[in-house]
């Protein structure tokens, strides 16, 4: 029997359209995500500068883009982002395959950022924690290890926070794009980690 074949995608879909959308969505978004996320990016910044300048270092963890997220802003850091400057200390959890993989395999997948949390992390470190939904359980475990090491917590979240909102002190930030889209989210998020390069460059090489 012949298997039924699709009409062309040419004939049904208005990419272009499609397109304008995606870029129209997408800006209004950030637009409207201003006055909700320029304070707590601007405590982020102050947090991650702090721990920077005692010596202390950031982690970084997130899945699938998120994971992605994670090892561009670590990248920022060590190497520079728009200014010539020293390296600074960053690291993404998410990048070593042989941990990872042990991790996953002698425990579980839950733990492969927690463990590696409390093995390398210290007071007064960084976790920079990224989930759209707020609720991936290996990230939200790592927050859980943070906390445990009396690190502070940036997280970057999506949908209300989730259960990485619920574990945050005070003493932490929640930077909570105020949308249900994961590629929505994303975006803002890109965009938050880019404005948190821009601003520990400022904070210590003082504006241009």
């Amino acid at each position: 029997m012949k298997a039924a074949t699709a009409r062309p995608a040419e004939e049904t879909v208005d990419l272009p359209a499609r397109i304008r959308r995606q870029f129209s969505d997408s800006a209004q978004l950030k637009l409207q995500a201003i006055d909700a996320l320029v304070e707590p990016i601007a405590r982020a910044t102050e947090i991650m500068v702090r721990c920077l300048l005692a010596n202390g270092k950031i982690l970084a963890c997130g899945n699938g883009g998120s994971a992605a997220d994670s090892q561009h802003f670590a990248a920022e850091l060590p190497n520079r982002f728009e200014r010539e400057r020293p390296g600074l200390a960053a690291i993404a959890l998410t990048t070593d395959t042989s941990t990872l993989t042990s991790i996953a395999n002698d425990y579980d997948y839950e733990q492969v950022f927690s463990k590696q949390v409390s093995a390398l992390g210290q007071v007064g470190d960084v976790l920079l924690a990224i989930s759209t939904s707020g609720s991936s359980k290996n990230v939200v475990r790592a927050v859980a290890a943070a906390k445990e090491r009396e690190m502070r917590v940036v997280a970057l979240t999506g949908r209300g926070g989730g259960e990485t909102g619920k574990l945050l002190g005070t003493e932490d930030v929640n930077i909570c794009v105020p949308h249900s889209q994961t590629a929505r989210i994303q975006e803002v998020h890109l965009l938050t980690l880019h404005c948190l390069c821009d601003g520990i460059d400022s904070m210590l090489l003082g504006a241009e």
